[in-house]
């Protein structure tokens, strides 16, 4: 007999001779030993997942898209619309007939884009709603606070849009798990080929939202910018849903850079990026060249706000429904049909990273955390819109092919704004995972 039941037998006597009454179990796990032991098994029909999402603040766009992608996924695990990426997943375990038999339901939250805010939102999806897993965000700061929760409450967190080097570097965590490319993706993908557009011989200026993952990004292109020769004239920090970027764009002309490169992502991308080239910094000439603006992280929603100013542009991007894979034809399609426009790569990402959990879990054959996450680390997988992926055991980093993407000179419509330029194989974005630091920690059970 575990020494776990026998203490149990003994603070239920002692509370009986006490006269105290002891709660009995919350959770029945797999066996009588396990009781008690991870939080929010389900012992109903359903099967509850928590949707965490910016739902206000500067990155609501890229939230609105994710609890769109989020709720088309749950109709698919249940069987209702027509599938999705489940036809093309190369893991044929999800049947579409729920989760292990248990229909899938849903509690949603808003981040609103602050770390505090979206630590308090899951813990009451966790605590009051049920929640087993949490997934979202479409910030690197929320989803580093919202991550840091579910480890200690043994929850499993599927992020959603998070790209700082730190999500599954230093601060990442056995309960946390990344689909979405990082920052030093993106500075290695997008390097050679700025090299080839602009030169080896620049003077590169950057705006860097301040926070986790704009630091990482800018550490990132630094390094794949300056490895070609170009020169860095400032890094300047700029907080978080700014709306007004012209006192940091204003000493970018005096200051010797014929590249701006812009950290930033959302609203604040959408901004900073209308705002200089109101100032007309793409018809300038400095240094005896065309004065260009780099966007390395990019997305169609972003363009979309942006309008005309994003033509031309350099960036990354995780996915684009414009992808010729069965995966990305599919989800479009199914997208599409619900909602009337092609998904974003925010919403891919978090329909993925829905699928992959329910899978996990189909595929080890409980909800039981520490067993799901056994299923996750290490998995190969195909069909969902990236090409061949793996996510990495000993960080959960899921590594795959990265786009690089420019505004289209002459687009078809509003959602035909970026052209993939290049793709980059998934081996030529691969790292040591011990390069970024951070410790899984245990995939011990507890409670809620």
């Amino acid at each position: 007999m575990s020494k776990f039941v026998v203490s149990r037998r003994v603070l239920l006597k002692a509370g009986a001779l006490s006269g105290v009454a002891l709660a009995a179990p919350r959770h029945f796990i797999r066996d009588a030993y396990a009781d008690d032991m991870s939080c929010n098994i389900p012992t109903g029909d359903t099967v509850t997942l928590g949707f965490n999402v910016p739902q206000t603040g500067p990155y609501a766009d890229e939230g609105m898209d994710e609890l769109r992608a989020y709720q088309l996924a749950i109709k698919h695990l249940n069987g209702e619309g027509d599938g999705g990426m489940l036809p093309t997943f190369s893991s044929k375990a999800l049947k579409g007939n729920g989760v292990l038999g248990k229909k899938v339901a849903y509690v949603s939250g808003d981040t609103q884009t602050k770390s505090d805010a979206a630590r308090d939102s899951a813990k009451r999806m966790i605590e009051k709603d049920g929640a087993i897993m949490i997934t979202g965000g479409s910030s690197s700061g929320v989803a580093v606070a919202v991550q840091s929760l579910c480890q200690d409450m043994g929850v499993i967190f599927m992020s959603g849009l998070t790209h700082s080097n730190d999500t599954t570097g230093k601060d990442k965590k056995r309960y946390g798990f990344r689909h979405f490319f990082n920052a030093y993706m993106s500075g290695v993908a997008l390097g050679p080929v700025l090299g080839e557009a602009y030169g080896k011989d620049r003077v590169a200026y950057h705006l860097t939202a301040d926070y986790t993952w704009g630091w990482t990004q800018e550490e990132s292109i630094k390094n794949a910018t300056e490895a070609l020769g170009w020169k860095t004239a400032a890094a300047v920090r700029t907080p978080l849903g700014a709306g007004d970027f012209s006192q940091y764009i204003t000493p970018v002309l005096n200051s010797g850079a014929d590249v701006l490169i812009l950290n930033h992502y959302g609203k604040d991308m959408i901004n900073s990026l209308t705002q200089a080239v109101q100032f007309g910094m793409r018809d300038k000439q400095v240094n005896g060249k065309q004065f260009e603006i780099v966007v390395p992280l990019f997305s169609e929603l972003m363009a979309q706000g942006a309008g005309s100013a994003i033509k031309g542009i350099y960036g990354t991007a995780n996915w684009d429904w414009k992808l010729d894979n069965p995966g990305t034809k599919a989800f479009t399609q199914s997208f599409g049909k619900e909602y009337g426009f092609p998904p974003s790569q925010a919403a891919q990402t978090c329909y993925v990273q829905a699928l992959l959990y329910a899978d996990a879990c189909e595929r080890a054959g409980t909800f039981y955390a520490p067993e799901v996450i056994k299923a996750l680390e290490g998995f190969d997988f195909d069909g969902l819109g990236n090409g061949p992926t793996n996510y990495r055991a000993e960080d959960h980093q899921c590594f795959k092919d990265v786009l690089v993407v420019q505004g289209k000179e002459e687009p078809k419509d509003k959602y035909d704004l970026l052209e993939v330029k290049k793709i980059v194989p998934a081996k030529d974005v691969t790292y040591d995972p011990s390069m970024f630091g951070g410790e899984l920690g245990p995939a011990d059970a507890k409670t809620c």
